[in-house]
């Protein structure tokens, strides 16, 4: 039997929204299935972080990596099988990604009360979460559903997550590639308000550029060299490493951004207004933040039978 223009006006539009709506993101996803998954998830997270703080900021710049790299599917914790590289040894990643055994000890937490529901990529924008509060930083409610991806993309991750040596231009094109306005990278650039950055991610700013204050620069250098010691680290937000807050911006008008890509974003380009306005309203930034967090853990999600739910994060079922 055909059905009439009218009919499927009607009832096409509604079968659409219907499968659109399945394919959303929900606060309550797990209320049902696993009502104490977030709970256990948070006291995973603060136990790591009361051990050390800097790995707050690993685990958020895990789900930064995670979701810029196809979506937001924990295709970042895979290691390489047969048939795919992982993404771990991506330029971004290699000696510089780390929580990995973090995420273990949680999906096994979680696995433990409720096997086989908690995908890996909801653990990482929980994680996210919960690290940014554990440092003193703003709470938000985490979207869930998420399922987690079967491969992982090594090139991919080499060509779509930003690089430390970029200018303000290729910043705002790497974000605008996701979807972010350039107030949107910048409000996320803010998550180097916490965490360190290896040396040889900084030397050439320390030692060849000029939009840097002087005496900070000079007290990077003792710790790393113009040659050698390339692991050594130093804080990406000079005033207040460990703690979530606007100091980050702070610094980069008193020329300290840490890295070239940092600094960028406060050297007489379009940005330098927000970074001033962040600078002196921390509420502007920790709202603003909020917001765009939740957008980038909105990228491409794997949902309904799309992907899987893993019962070991490194590894696909």
């Amino acid at each position: 039997m055909a059905f009439s223009s009218s009919f499927c006006t009607i009832f096409c539009v509604f079968f659409v929204l219907i499968g659109m709506a399945s394919a959303q993101l929900s606060s309550s996803y797990y209320n049902t299935s696993c009502p104490n998954a977030l709970s256990t998830i948070k006291s995973a997270v603060n136990s790591a972080v009361s051990k050390e703080s800097r790995m707050g900021a690993s685990l958020l710049r895990l789900h930064f990596h995670d979701c810029f790299v196809n979506g937001c599917d924990a295709s970042v914790l895979l290691d390489d099988t047969s048939t795919f590289t992982g993404e771990k040894t991506a330029n971004a990643n290699n000696n510089s990604a780390r929580g990995f055994d973090v995420i273990d000890t949680i999906k096994s937490d979680v696995e433990s009360i409720c096997p086989g529901v908690v995908s890996c990529a909801d653990i990482l924008a929980v994680a996210a979460r919960d690290s940014v509060v554990a440092l003193g930083g703003p709470s938000w409610t985490v979207q869930l559903g998420r399922r987690d991806a079967t491969t992982a993309s090594l090139s991919t991750a080499n060509s779509d997550i930003p690089a430390p040596t970029l200018n303000l231009s290729g910043l705002i094109t790497a974000f605008s590639n996701k979807g972010f306005s350039t107030k949107e990278m910048v409000t996320l650039s803010g998550s180097h308000t916490i965490g360190q950055a290896r040396c040889t991610n900084f030397r050439s700013r320390i030692y060849n550029e000029s939009n840097i204050d002087t005496s900070y620069a000079t007290s990077l250098k003792s710790n790393c060299p113009s040659s050698g010691n390339d692991d050594n680290l130093s804080p990406l937000d000079t005033t207040s490493p460990t703690s979530f807050d606007k100091y980050y911006f702070k610094n980069l008008v008193n020329k300290k951004g840490l890295l070239h890509s940092d600094q960028q974003l406060y050297n007489g380009g379009s940005t330098d207004s927000q970074v001033t306005s962040y600078s002196g309203s921390s509420s502007t930034f920790l709202s603003d933040f909020t917001s765009a967090i939740v957008k980038m853990g909105n990228l491409s999600p794997l949902t309904g039978s799309s992907g899987e739910i893993r019962t070991n994060c490194r590894k696909i079922n």
